[in-house]
């Protein structure tokens, strides 16, 4: 399809990217979260975390899954402004 998908998280969504809390989250037959952010990242996908979202979150330091990139809230702006489509939940 020729694109480059980056997938972004900010809010109170970043709590799904701690270690051990996506395996829970399952809904019927569809896979669980955690299997679909490893199929992202299986998949080359960038996901990208929103700095000040984790700092709205209080947390000066947190540990993350790996692979995930925390960076500056400016960027998602950026992302979007050079972006052909863009695709929000």
């Amino acid at each position: 399809m020729d694109i480059k998908p980056i997938v972004y998280y900010l809010g109170t969504g970043l709590r799904i990217l701690k270690p051990g809390a996506a395996e829970g989250i399952k809904l019927g037959g569809f896979p669980s979260v955690k299997e679909m952010i490893d199929k992202t990242m299986d998949m080359g996908i960038e996901i990208l975390v929103c700095e000040a979202s984790k700092r709205m979150l209080g947390w000066d330091k947190v540990d993350l899954i790996p692979g995930v990139k925390i960076v500056g809230a400016a960027t998602l702006n950026d992302l979007v402004l050079e972006a052909d489509a863009t695709q929000w939940f």
